[in-house]
């Protein structure tokens, strides 16, 4: 059955129907990743985005529910090269585009996906629609139209739309070390196992979440989730950060919780060109130098002042703020640190984000250590304190 790609610029790709039959339409990104197909549509990251794998072969090793990432499919759309003829793995529970079909997810086939990518790279991220069926039919006007009355990315509030509806808690593995309020902004399961494998309890809480209900936790640290939309939208999830702050509560943010950390801190935000999407971003740690190959998903990114760029850094109501992660393509903003005197006068860290995804359930693997980081932090607010630290205010 055939199917058309339409960019809002008017470029059309013709190929075949893949996954449900319909239209769809949305901002159409690349993601560079050569596995991790199932990771992808199942990030709540990527919602109201229509996503194109760059790599040729997709769907080899087919779908096991052991992947998923939530409780669904997010992307609006999803564009391949060469679908696999039939899965080959022995986890496999069924095929790709089986499970695209069941979740109405509308897929395109069959196009020269490095052709789409290069004008993506040139013309940036846009708006796109797939239609299929009788819908490929129409004519290419009416499906511009289509295409033009899709929503924008930037000024998209979407947090909500994807976050848990209710609290929940996860358990510790073992020994319970810490409690850690999570904000869900579009939270991924990864993210929560490589919290519990430490030792952590972990308190969901949904994005709409207010001081008092983080606070009810009593909690050692707390995190903010990666999560879809611009984040010139999260006014109230930048106020509660800054009530966090202010009380000395330990903070951590991945991918909209790094841009939240740099709103909360008087930073600026703005839309990438086309954005990092993929499992092979290379991100330097600028403190010890270390160059680390990076899972990323994101389409904005924070805008530091030249003061964060070297140490003592900028100095905020919060302490004193450096870019501790750059990307090594672009030279984007990767992640911040906040350090400040702790009231056993030490000089710590209290509060640092990161861009990018450490918990990388398809790999790669090099920037675990940041969970590792997260519990060190933890611990030396423990042992600088006396009494709660969510009771406390900064000094």
């Amino acid at each position: 059955m055939s199917a058309v790609l339409v960019l809002e610029d008017g470029r059309t790709f013709v190929g075949e129907a893949y996954g449900a039959v319909g239209e769809t339409v949305g901002e159409i990104v690349f993601s560079t990743g050569m596995t991790g197909y199932q990771e992808t549509l199942t990030d709540p990251s990527y919602h109201r985005q229509i996503v194109v794998m760059t790599a040729p072969h997709i769907g080899n090793t087919g779908w096991t529910e052991d992947d998923d990432e939530s409780s669904r499919i997010w992307v609006a759309g999803f564009v391949v090269r060469d679908p696999a003829i039939r899965p080959s793995s022995w986890r496999s529970r069924g095929s790709l585009e089986d499970q695209l079909a069941a979740q109405d997810v509308v897929g395109i086939s069959g196009i020269d996906t490095r052709a789409l990518t290069r004008h993506l790279r040139d013309r940036g991220a846009m708006r796109a629609g797939i239609f299929s069926g009788d819908a490929a039919g129409m004519p290419l006007p009416a499906l511009l139209e289509k295409v033009a009355s899709a929503p924008a990315m930037t000024g998209a509030r979407l947090a909500e739309e994807v976050t848990t509806p209710e609290p929940y808690v996860a358990p510790a593995v073992g020994e319970r070390r810490f409690t850690v309020a999570v904000v869900d902004l579009g939270l991924k399961a990864m993210t929560t196992e490589r919290m519990t494998a430490r030792g952590i309890e972990v308190h969901v809480l949904p994005a709409t979440a207010g001081i008092d209900d983080v606070l009810a936790v009593r909690p050692d640290g707390v995190f903010f989730s990666n999560g879809p939309g611009d984040p010139q939208t999260a006014d109230h999830q930048v106020e509660l950060l800054r009530d966090v702050l202010r009380r000395g509560i330990p903070y951590f943010g991945i991918c909209f919780g790094n841009q939240i950390l740099g709103r909360a801190l008087g930073f600026g935000t703005y839309k990438l060109k086309f954005g990092h999407r993929g499992i092979n971003q290379p991100v330097v740690d600028r403190g010890t130098g270390k160059v680390e190959v990076t899972s990323h998903n994101h389409g904005f990114a924070v805008e530091a002042p030249p003061e964060a760029w070297e140490p003592p850094g900028a100095r905020t109501e919060f302490g004193a703020v450096t870019v501790s992660h750059i990307c090594l393509n672009d030279d984007v903003v990767e992640g911040l640190e906040v350090r400040r005197p702790r009231p056993d006068g030490t000089d710590g860290l209290v509060a640092f984000s990161v861009q990018y995804h450490p918990e990388a359930a398809s790999g790669p693997h090099d920037a675990g250590y940041l969970f590792d980081r997260f519990v060190d932090v933890l611990e030396s607010s423990r042992a600088s304190h006396t009494g709660s630290t969510a009771e406390g205010e900064i000094s």
